[in-house]
């Protein structure tokens, strides 16, 4: 069978070196963020994608972002495919080991990394017709903005981004790159108004954090994010949390070596889902859509099965029927998205998953992605579980296109 075309729900682009020089109003420009090269020492990575960058004279170039005069984040071949990747210029030739934590100059990346008309003719020939893309620079949900000193400045930075974001990198290509956006996470008003702003022009995605208390952000029991959630309610707008939003990845130990923490990533996500399931705000607002971007899917069954167990039998103590008058798992189906890269204990058990609820994603251009071979890898994904026509066409693109609102088939 042939089968249809994907609908990636969790792809991220490097923002191009003059999205803020050209978006930002002229007064914000000297303060706002723009791109320096340099050389760099390696890397150290901690949680929540954040790095140190040390300057080193005999050190790899790269290119860094620059914002309030201070260094927020140097380009990197884990982020953005390298050149070398594809070192005779074909795609057939992949080579994912290049893929390291090192320093890339803009030169040095994919052009599809960053250039709307690249991105498009590399989702061509991976059997992709649209890609919602994460921002880099800002961080998953925006981070960059809500820790910046000058939130006048940092409220002109997300509404560039936004502006940048529907107007030069969605609406030119032709229905391939997906509206994402960013809200000012230290404003609810100003949330709001943003939400709305960018709804008002078809944008059905914006960027929210999984665990916001761990940025220092009210938790969403406490009523605050209650106008924002009306908001998307409102408008059909999905909020999207991407693992590592809460700037924080959960780890075995402090001293674990990086694999344990690219093992347990999907712990976030597992974490908010019971955050959202118990706290009622899926009653309270019953159009409301939310996304685990790259959380995988293999854990939800069991999540599911655990919170209806705690529903069920802690009750007289917890408390929790006062709030959810049905289990839990009711208000996950058909409202909450799985979205996964490689997943074959949740395909497995697409029952209790939900065949309505489970999105594929090509993670292009980070090291998880299946790009450039995509339709060979669902082909052999779908054959190797089984998949019916109908739930194959619902994992790879009619779930995507529910839950983004999308005018297509």
């Amino acid at each position: 069978m042939t089968i249809p075309k994907i609908v990636s729900v969790d792809d991220h682009v490097v923002e191009p070196p003059h999205v803020w020089q050209t978006w930002l109003p002229e007064k914000h420009r000297a303060q706002g963020p723009r791109v320096e090269r340099k050389r760099w020492a390696p890397f150290e990575h901690h949680p929540g994608a954040k790095y140190t960058n040390t300057e080193d004279p005999n050190g790899e170039w790269g290119d860094a972002w620059i914002y309030e005069d201070r260094l927020i984040y140097v380009n990197k071949k884990f982020v953005a495919i390298p050149l070398s990747a594809t070192p005779d210029g074909t795609v057939d030739s992949f080579d994912r080991t290049v893929m390291t934590m090192t320093a890339v100059t803009y030169d040095g990346m994919r052009p599809g990394c960053y250039e709307r008309d690249a991105r498009v003719k590399d989702f061509d020939l991976n059997w992709v017709d649209g890609s919602l893309p994460f921002p880099t620079f800002p961080r998953f949900c925006g981070q960059t903005f809500y820790e910046a000193n000058d939130k006048d400045l940092a409220l002109a930075c997300v509404k560039a981004y936004n502006d940048w974001m529907v107007e030069e990198w969605c609406e030119p290509s032709g229905g391939m790159n997906l509206p994402l956006c960013l809200m000012p996470l230290w404003d609810v008003e100003l949330a709001v108004a943003e939400v709305q702003r960018n709804a008002a022009r078809g944008v059905r995605a914006f960027c929210f954090s999984e665990l916001p208390t761990r940025l220092g952000l009210s938790s969403i029991h406490t009523g605050h994010w209650d106008p924002v959630l009306a908001a998307c309610n409102g408008t059909g707008v999905a909020l999207c949390m991407h693992i590592g939003s809460s700037s924080s990845n959960p780890a075995a130990s402090p001293d674990a070596p990086e694999g344990v923490g690219g093992t347990l990533a999907f712990n976030n996500s597992m974490a908010s889902l019971a955050d959202w399931l118990f706290s009622g705000k899926l009653i309270q607002f019953p159009e409301l859509k939310l996304a685990y971007s790259e959380g995988q899917i293999g854990w939800i069954p069991y999540a599911l099965e655990r919170a209806d167990t705690v529903w069920d039998q802690h009750d007289a103590w917890q408390h929790s029927k006062e709030i959810i008058p049905e289990p839990p798992s009711t208000y996950y189906y058909g409202r909450i998205f799985g979205c996964f890269t490689a997943d074959r204990v949740g395909l497995n058990n697409l029952e209790t998953v939900g065949v309505d609820n489970i999105c594929f994603e090509t993670d292009y251009p980070h090291t998880d992605t299946t790009w450039p071979h995509s339709k060979e890898y669902a082909e052999k994904m779908i054959a190797d579980v089984g998949l019916d026509d109908d739930t194959a066409y619902k994992v790879l693109r009619g779930n995507a296109i529910r839950m983004l609102d999308l005018d297509r088939v």
